[in-house]
């Protein structure tokens, strides 16, 4: 199942610095979406990679990190 793994900032930086990984990491920034008013990363990752992005989200001290299912609208 897919999830979407969303991860919420104090400020933009840390926001773009966890995106920047992402994408060195591999992750398609097609599944990547910073949302600069919020401060909110959101990725949609298959589960079997879910616990990496957490990982690297984490890294950048996140205010919180929650995991949804991806529902395609």
């Amino acid at each position: 199942m897919t999830q979407t793994v969303t991860a919420s900032y104090g400020n933009i930086l840390k926001a773009t610095n966890a995106f920047d990984e992402l994408v060195s990491e591999g992750i398609d920034r097609e599944k990547l979406f910073l949302d600069k008013e919020t401060n909110q990363l959101k990725v949609i990752v298959p589960e079997d990679i879910q616990h990496q992005v957490e990982t690297i989200l984490q890294r950048h001290e996140p205010e919180k990190v929650w995991a949804l299912p991806y529902q395609d609208q």
